[in-house]
């Protein structure tokens, strides 16, 4: 894969963004930002949409009284609004090397990663919505913190083309760290495979929204892990051990299966009861159509 002389970039197709920036992309909860956005902020102001009232203090702005509370209860009351917030969002890129995996798709699941998380950096950038992006996998490899300049795009966008998908995971770890260096509560987009400790990695999921952080998860799968079309004795290898087994696929496959259900099951159903949303990708299907279907549900649910 390489860049054309049409666009710059490895990892952002704009042919592809047509059909996409119809849908804005909000949170469901209360955002923390600094200027005036699309999002639901914490804190109270005088804006869009109603909240509650307070009792009016000496040098309040007498246009918000509310002169119907005042009616019935002879006392002096002010409006209060939700104010509406940017949002700042923070990308984590599980770029390990089981990543690196593809089969008959056309891309590896890295790189499938790559175009989705460059697809919605642009996305919220053109909103004025702050996004950073972090990519790792024991460890950090890089971390780009928020903004939403077209300067700060070209930053991603290059510096995503210079990482290539390598070493161990530590998913769980790397999370809780995280959880604590992102300060400000906002959105967390996880593009990864989730192959760690189940167990710990939803320990570390529960970090993030015990930090208040709304999280959405984009397990990003080869089609060929989610149905093992093998048909031949076959030598498999770990990508991150190198470890090497032979195993006749006709003995192993329907117990492979079963346990790759199971393992997204759990996913699906621990995300579900902790309100983070999860979406299952698969490599064979395009990232720009996936998200096209997702953001379209989503915005039915709002």
């Amino acid at each position: 894969m390489a860049a054309d002389k049409k666009n710059p970039y490895l990892y952002f197709e704009p042919s592809k963004m047509d059909r996409l920036t119809n849908l804005s992309f909000t949170v469901r909860q209360a955002v923390e930002g600094f200027i005036s956005g699309l999002h639901r902020s914490p804190h109270k102001g005088f804006s869009v949409e109603f909240a509650e009232h307070r009792e009016y203090a000496p040098g309040d702005d007498l246009r918000h009284l509310d002169w119907v509370a005042w009616a019935r209860s002879d006392r002096y009351y002010i409006k209060q609004y939700e104010q509406e917030t940017n949002l700042r969002a923070h990308i984590l890129l599980d770029a390990s090397a089981s990543m690196n995996y593809k089969h008959d798709a056309k891309i590896t699941k890295f790189q499938y990663g790559c175009f989705l998380a460059s697809c919605l950096t642009y996305l919220m950038c053109r909103q004025q919505d702050s996004v950073g992006m972090i990519a790792f996998d024991k460890d950090v490899r890089f971390h780009i913190p928020p903004a939403s300049s077209p300067a700060h795009m070209d930053r991603i966008f290059t510096t995503l083309e210079g990482l290539t998908p390598g070493g161990k995971t530590a998913v769980g770890d790397t999370f809780h760290n995280l959880a604590n260096r992102i300060a400000k509560r906002g959105l967390v987009i996880i593009i990864s495979d989730l192959y760690d400790d189940q167990s710990e990695i939803l320990k570390a999921l529960q970090h993030f929204v015990y930090k208040k952080h709304q999280i959405i998860v984009f397990h990003v799968m080869d089609q060929a892990e989610l149905e093992f079309p093998f048909t031949k004795v076959s030598s498999f290898v770990d990508m991150e051990t190198k470890q090497k087994i032979q195993v006749d696929p006709r003995h192993v496959k329907q117990g492979y299966i079963d346990e790759m259900n199971a393992f997204i099951d759990r996913y699906r159903l621990e995300c579900s009861g902790r309100k983070i949303e999860y979406v299952l990708a698969s490599t064979s299907d395009p990232y720009e159509r996936m998200l096209l279907d997702y953001l379209a549900r989503r915005k039915k649910l709002r």
